[in-house]
């Protein structure tokens, strides 16, 4: 995974909610199970060590807070001392190091290891997104093509990486798209209906394939607007007859090779699906130093 390092946004925090801990506990039972029998049969319950998480590929690192929420879960006498920033650029480096009962550092290592370089690799992409897009008008967003129950701590990561999240589910906004305008009956009647179901400030946007359905959208009142696998003629076409009257977001045929391309058209909001569904992982490692 290439990266670069140019755009380096204040990393978000990520506070210790339900959803987050309900993560990290299945992710506990997953792994550790009944017991960790390896380590329990060949270290002592008093024993006591230092380790530390070792980052081994160039990216962003992601994922601090959730060290810490693991071994405040599966033993708290393990203390964790993060050795540089959430959200820092970086190769081949120390970035936490774990003290306390040995038996627990290294039951917990694997979940660990697994939730850093996961994260670390999502942010690496954003990072590397945000940068491609740097000086121009346009964000990049996430969607929802995330690992089924960890998205919360996913778009944390594009977050971290410098990116922007979209909605966080099907209750946090209306987007629109082809299938339920077919249900409906048209834009024009599906645009209507949620705007007049929306909270103040809450999105409402709508999906369209071609010009004529941009039309439709705009006379609807659509405050934001998707254009699905429009080329970059028919993406500055689009923003050219929008003349500002509503935000506009493309999507759909868009890769690190052409993001640049299409952030220069002058839409608003570029969605890419693989900051999280095709982000790769980073690569680290625990060594246990005494």
């Amino acid at each position: 995974m290439t990266v670069t390092a140019s755009v380096a946004p204040r990393a978000p925090t990520l506070a210790h909610s339900d959803s987050v801990m309900a993560i990290v506990r299945l992710a506990l039972a997953e792994d550790v199970g009944r017991g960790d029998i390896t380590t329990e049969a060949t270290v002592a319950a008093d024993a006591t060590a230092t380790a530390e998480i070792l980052q081994k590929a160039s990216g962003v690192l992601c994922g601090l807070p959730v060290i810490r929420a693991i071994f405040a879960e599966l033993d708290r006498r393990v203390e964790v001392t993060p050795l540089v920033e959430e959200g820092s650029f970086g190769d081949r480096r120390a970035v936490a190091r774990l003290s306390g009962p040995a038996r627990s550092i290294l039951s917990g290592e694997r979940t660990a290891l697994n939730f850093v370089q996961r994260l670390s690799g999502v942010a690496s992409a954003s990072r590397q997104a945000a940068a491609l897009v740097d000086g121009s008008r346009c964000e990049v967003i996430d969607t929802r093509k995330t690992t089924p129950g960890a998205r919360v701590l996913e778009k944390y990561a594009v977050r971290v990486g410098g990116c922007r999240n979209h909605r966080a589910g099907l209750d946090d906004g209306f987007l629109i798209k082809e299938n339920h305008i077919r249900a409906a009956g048209g834009i024009t009647i599906a645009v209507q209906a949620a705007l007049q179901r929306a909270a103040p400030g809450q999105l409402v946007e709508v999906e369209v394939t071609n010009l004529t359905e941009l039309d439709e959208a705009l006379a609807a009142g659509a405050p934001l607007v998707l254009l699905d696998n429009f080329d970059l003629p028919g993406l500055r076409a689009a923003v050219e007859r929008t003349a500002g009257r509503a935000r506009l977001e493309a999507s759909g045929g868009i890769t690190l090779a052409n993001l640049a391309e299409v952030a220069q058209t002058g839409v608003d909001y570029v969605s890419l699906g693989a900051l999280t569904h095709s982000a790769g992982a980073l690569d680290f490692s625990l060594e246990v130093l005494s």
